[in-house]
């Protein structure tokens, strides 16, 4: 073969040889890292047990805030609350029978000065009759004047008992105010309890703390619910994030709070979320991220939450750069 025939050939190498040492040595893109959009479910159950009356909302579906999301068969707590306002009724009407409470504190001083000053008046009528009791006795005093000390006496200690009475009627309307303050005790029990109960009605019947969607639900109308027992949960609008896992060479250029760039299928441009939690503890890649080089590598799990505004499904791939 002559040169003139080997030169193409030798042109042909050449370029190839140049292709190939530029594809060795040009910069390449670092590989993403592999991750999924993941939610935080809000569970929503009822603090007593009773039968599921009705549930409006459907697995999948949307839900408003403040929607409702069940109640439970009201027919109980409706009786509680009856109780309750009877036991308000009742002791109201125990406060209005036992009367506005009054300070009697100066009609008991009054009471006991006239009782002091019918006993000096007993002292000196008594006096005045054992003196006459005498002098009758020596023939000195009439038979009528002796009756008259004796019925000064017996007034003046009618007196002392009269007193004595008011003293009483007055100690005992103070006694009257602490039956007052023990009604008034009861009414505010009976009230809290009312508003306890009227609480408790509102919590069979709970809404939805946040925009979002039915994650799940757990009962059917006409089921017996547990206390505490969640009935349905919920996907908020603003707790969608992505969970992606970072090998420990390139996880200390990551802090919360900074944005990182992630892209799926189906998403169009490049979306950006922003790094909330770091896990503190290398694992293994898990076997739900792929990777045939990177799987018996030990990575760092990152969350990042998303805007409110664009949802994506849950467990959609999402391959995440750093900005």
């Amino acid at each position: 073969m002559s040169l003139r025939q080997r030169l193409p050939i030798l042109l042909l190498l050449a370029v190839l040889a140049g292709a190939a040492i530029w594809l060795l040595t040009r910069p390449t893109a670092p590989d993403p890292w592999l991750g999924y959009v993941e939610g935080e479910a809000l569970y929503v159950a009822a603090p007593v047990s009773g039968t599921l009356a009705s549930r409006p909302v459907e697995r999948g579906g949307r839900v408003s805030a403040g929607a409702p999301l069940f109640a439970l068969d009201p027919r109980t707590a409706d009786a509680s609350t009856a109780q309750a306002e009877a036991q308000v009724a009742g002791a109201q009407a125990s406060l209005s029978d036992l009367g506005a409470a009054r300070e009697r504190t100066p009609e008991i001083d009054v009471a006991r000065a006239a009782e002091a000053s019918a006993r000096a008046q007993l002292v000196r009528a008594e006096a005045d009759f054992r003196r006459f009791a005498d002098l009758a006795a020596k023939g000195f005093a009439s038979r009528t004047q002796l009756d008259a000390a004796r019925a000064a006496r017996d007034s003046a200690a009618a007196q002392v008992a009269q007193a004595q009475a008011q003293q009483r009627s007055g100690e005992l309307s103070v006694g009257r105010q602490t039956q007052q303050a023990a009604a008034t005790a009861q009414v505010q029990g009976a009230k809290a309890a009312l508003a306890a109960e009227a609480r408790r009605r509102q919590e069979i019947a709970p809404v939805s703390p946040a925009s979002g969607q039915i994650e799940q639900t757990y009962f059917n109308p006409g089921e017996w619910v547990p206390a505490n027992q969640p009935v349905v949960s919920i996907i908020p609008d603003d707790k969608r994030k992505i969970r992606f896992f970072v090998p420990q060479d390139k996880v200390a250029g990551l802090h919360p709070g900074m944005p990182v760039r992630f892209s799926c299928d189906g998403c169009g441009a490049e979306r950006t979320a922003t790094v909330r939690y770091i896990a503190p503890r290398a694992e293994y890649t898990p076997p739900v991220i792929y990777s045939e080089h990177a799987r018996s590598k030990l990575v760092f799990m990152v969350e990042a939450m998303l805007p409110a505004d664009k949802l994506l499904p849950l467990g959609l791939p999402v391959a995440v750069r750093s900005q």
